[in-house]
């Protein structure tokens, strides 16, 4: 059973929308994050003078499923954030509207440890697959002891907990469900049942499975060819996943899911399969028993309150 864990988080100006820190007992990691509108205050702050890494994050104006983001590292990072504060034109960035910053408490981190830190970073970003990396390649950093680069492996898995928690996705890890080598890791989160979204008149057949919160439409079901709904709605996630090689031609007219596939909700994932609006929880229903999504889900409830109830009896 995965193990609970504590996160101290402040408000710096006692607002939601200003600067907050973060911290997770036992690590000596410190984050600082904030909108680019809080950078003045944010360059004054202690943490920006020492050695660290940055995310810069910003909407894609190409692509709105998922953000672009920027990875850096430096000596002085106050320094650093403000050349990327000037205009594109005199070698600034224009994109990014956050800012979110990871130091060290104790001060130990070294310039090769965030180079290092940096390329590990970058590398993760690319394969989890989540944001638009303005960075491009990341560059293989191997100058550090082997005890250094151990530190830093549990110094970077503390910064993939922690970031999720202050609404940065970018470096969560997306399970693929259809993946024979994830099969342990799903067994440990639990997944649920796998459910079967069907339009039998176009002969259309989906997989779908519940996992970390996120449903996952897997990989070889089939979709609609087209969006045949009202404008709006899904429909721009539609056209994304087809733009994105997700969603790919497949026989009959239909499209085929390329990869699995995480969805915000069930009626999401039940839209995109069908072209048009659905309510998921009616849609998708438990492989074998033909249960809805919903009644599975209130069965879950239920049967947890249950247990509750006797424990307390």
């Amino acid at each position: 059973m995965t193990q609970g864990r504590s996160i101290r988080l402040f408000l710096v100006d006692g607002t939601p929308n200003g600067l907050l820190t973060a911290e997770i007992m036992n690590w000596t990691g410190h984050v600082l994050t904030g909108p680019r509108s809080k950078l003045s205050e944010l360059v004054q702050r202690p943490e920006c003078g020492r050695t660290g890494i940055y995310f810069l994050v910003g909407p894609d104006p190409e692509n709105s499923l998922r953000p672009l983001v920027y990875i850096g590292e430096s000596d002085d990072v106050a320094t650093r954030l403000k050349q990327h504060n000037r205009p594109e034109e005199k070698g600034g960035k224009d994109f990014w509207e956050k800012v979110c910053l990871v130091t060290s408490k104790d001060q130990n981190l070294t310039k090769a440890h965030v180079k290092y830190l940096e390329s590990l970073l970058i590398h993760n970003a690319g394969e989890v697959g989540r944001s638009r990396l303005i960075n491009g390649t990341a560059h293989e950093y191997i100058g550090l002891p082997e005890a250094d680069r151990a530190d830093m492996a549990f110094f970077l898995e503390q910064i993939r907990t922690v970031l999720p928690v202050l609404g940065l996705d970018f470096l969560r890890d997306r399970p693929m469900p259809s993946s024979a080598a994830s099969e342990s890791a799903e067994t440990e989160r639990q997944p649920s049942p796998r459910f079967v979204a069907e339009v039998p008149r176009f002969g259309i057949r989906a997989l779908g499975q519940e996992i970390d919160g996120e449903f996952y439409v897997l990989k070889g079901s089939l979709a609609r060819g087209s969006w045949t709904g009202a404008d709006g709605g899904y429909q721009n996630l539609y056209q994304q996943l087809c733009d994105d090689g997700v969603l790919v031609e497949a026989e009959q007219g239909l499209r085929r899911f390329a990869s699995d596939y995480a969805f915000s909700s069930p009626s999401a994932a039940a839209a995109v399969v069908s072209g048009r609006s659905a309510n998921g929880r009616e849609h998708w229903k438990v492989e074998g028993n033909g249960q809805t999504y919903a009644a599975w889900q209130d069965q879950q409830v239920s049967a947890a309150a249950s247990i509750e109830e006797t424990c307390l009896d």
